[in-house]
């Protein structure tokens, strides 16, 4: 079975991060790939880098430099163009994590009988130059198996590959929104469409974390304030009072797991269930 992959970048004035970008694509052993760049008409060098990056590539790259409407516009102009099997979404100044990647996850794809969603690790690259991993191994808080992980998390979409059909069936991303239209994409699909993601222990990409969405936490409020609005509109306001009222405990309780607590937090709680049935306390 030949199953391709559509990498779809979005670049806007960022030559520099975009090279790193187009660079890390073209290092990628696996050559069964599209490579689809859509230029929202930067100012700046980026145009004649994808003339120069298309012409060596020695597999398809579409691409486009021309105004648009946001970042999901962007996106979704890349997705209507893109042909293959699957999408992957790489922005520009993200980069993919080795040259084996692409390669190692299409393999990935075959073991497990090429799933709708198939998502590696994320490593963030921090402003200070750190770099930490968002890994989803069991027990992890980074892991969407319930619509509690979406009520404050998401799935880092950069990681994902997804069946190009699943576009069609939940739509495309909703450009209304400024920075959370991917969150909203994989609520429709993994939390109220049902969609299982399979997840494997590869690392993926490296994501700069000085981006849009990300950088200085300047944007915290306008993500909390589009989440809320989209979670208000297909949650009743009875299951999102219990979210508001016990998410924090349930974070605390995943956070004990994972770090092997949870056993003397379980023999406390005994302990004071026994004394509160012989009501020593109340």
């Amino acid at each position: 079975m030949s199953v391709k992959l559509s990498i779809v970048t979005i670049n806007f004035n960022d030559a520099a991060g975009l090279q790193k970008t187009l660079r890390s694509v073209e290092e990628q052993t696996c050559k069964e790939l599209e490579h689809v760049i859509i230029d929202g008409g930067s100012k700046d060098d980026s145009k004649s880098v994808i003339e120069e990056y298309a012409r060596k590539a020695d597999y398809s790259v579409v691409w486009v430099s021309e105004p648009d409407n946001g970042i999901y516009n962007g996106m979704n102009k890349g997705l209507k163009k893109a042909t293959g099997d699957y999408i992957q979404i790489l922005n520009s100044g993200d980069m993919l994590a080795a040259a084996n990647v692409v390669e190692r996850m299409m393999q990935a794809l075959k073991d497990n009988d090429y799933p709708n969603m198939l998502y590696g690790n994320m490593i963030k690259a921090m402003p200070d130059g750190r770099l930490l991993t968002d890994r989803a191994t069991k027990g992890s808080m980074y892991n969407p198996s319930s619509f509690l992980y979406f009520y404050k998390g998401t799935m880092n979409h950069d990681s994902v590959y997804i069946r190009r059909e699943l576009f069609d069936k939940y739509g495309l991303y909703d450009e209304q929104m400024k920075i959370c239209s991917d969150w909203k994409w994989f609520v429709d699909a993994v939390a109220v469409g049902g969609e299982r993601p399979v997840y494997v222990d590869i690392d993926v990409t490296i994501f700069d974390m000085g981006g849009v969405s990300e950088s200085g936490g300047k944007n915290k409020d306008l993500i909390a304030r589009e989440r809320r609005d989209y979670l208000q509109k297909v949650v009743p306001a009875s299951v999102l009072s219990d979210y508001d009222n016990f998410s924090f405990a349930v974070f605390q309780y995943q956070r004990l797991k994972k770090h092997h607590l949870w056993g003397l937090v379980n023999f406390i709680e005994r302990i004071l269930f026994k004394l509160e049935k012989w009501r020593i306390i109340r």
